[in-house]
């Protein structure tokens, strides 16, 4: 759905993941919001190939007279579908926000599907970027389910997002395009599907990690929702030390994109899960504009 100004946007990545952000603040792209064709759009964009490439579409309003927020965000997937939330996609925003002067001071206050979010940039290492996600919910120990050919035992919890977390003794041996598709679709998780995050233990406090996102329907160099829930459930499972639980250390995690992730989080009596917090490296790869003629057949390529 053209519109009379090029669209301009900004592409950025984060331990991999990679989104363009897209400034609605004049509201141009409202009335796609209320169309069939937001699917195609966000998926146009985002097929590699055939469109820009990336893991996500990030678009931004501004929210003069919230008491709360600064910005409101809507994250859509390579498949179209809008989700709740983006872990690696908030990093990318605050950035990106703080960068194009959205807000003022250092902190993006971001209003999710999911709840509130906090984005600033990291005083201790430069480039990188802490966002703080909503409280997860629905954690869920010791779910078992057979797919792809052999019985899986993990753990569950939504972080903005459903994600599995399935732990294995060597990632290097999953093959986690097929055993997570099937556990992705596996009936028990329908009709929304879940994120299937395989989880090596390196060490206390310390994790490897490889996701297979739906949405993307794919492996992913890395996910911020991810590693927060593996972060999460691998210190409840494993009963790591209180620095972890009170939030006075971070969780490790290596993701495929060669980055690693830190998590914050508090935990009381293993059931509520508070502060949760990501730090990751965030780099700003290009701006650009869409050319008029391929925005207008955004909707026919895919």
């Amino acid at each position: 759905m053209p519109t009379s100004a090029p669209l301009r946007f900004t592409k950025m990545t984060a331990a991999g993941n990679d989104f363009l952000c897209v400034d609605n603040g004049a509201g141009r792209l409202d009335a796609l919001f209320d169309s069939p064709l937001m699917a195609r759009w966000a998926s146009g964009l985002c097929c590699r190939g055939l469109g820009v490439g990336a893991d996500g579409v990030i678009v931004v309003s501004r929210l003069e007279t919230h008491p709360l927020a600064d910005l409101r965000a809507r994250f859509f997937e390579p498949d179209g579908s809008e989700v709740e939330l983006c872990g690696n996609g908030t990093a990318c925003l605050t950035q990106w926000a703080l960068e194009k002067r959205l807000v003022a001071g250092n902190e993006v206050r971001i209003l999710t599907p999911a709840g509130l979010a906090r984005g600033k940039q990291s005083d201790a290492e430069p480039g990188r970027v802490r966002a703080c996600i909503p409280q997860p919910h629905s954690l869920t120990r010791d779910v078992e389910v057979t797919a792809a050919g052999r019985n899986w035992r993990m753990d569950t919890a939504v972080t903005g997002v459903p994600h599995a977390v399935v732990y294995v003794e060597d990632l290097a041996t999953v093959d986690v395009l097929r055993s997570g598709a099937a556990i992705r679709w596996h009936p028990r998780f329908q009709p929304r599907g879940i994120n299937v995050n395989f989880v090596q233990i390196l060490d206390v406090g310390r994790l490897a990690l490889r996701t297979f996102e739906f949405g993307v329907e794919n492996e992913t160099l890395a996910c911020g929702t991810g590693s927060a829930a593996a972060a999460i459930m691998s210190t409840l499972r494993f009963g790591w030390p209180e620095v972890y639980r009170r939030g006075e250390e971070p969780v490790l995690v290596d993701v495929r994109g060669g980055e690693t992730l830190k998590i914050w989080f508090v935990t009381r009596d293993g059931i509520e899960i508070n502060d949760v917090c990501l730090e990751t490296r965030v780099v700003a790869v290009y701006e650009a504009t869409l050319r008029p003629e391929f925005e207008a057949g955004l909707t026919q390529i895919v």
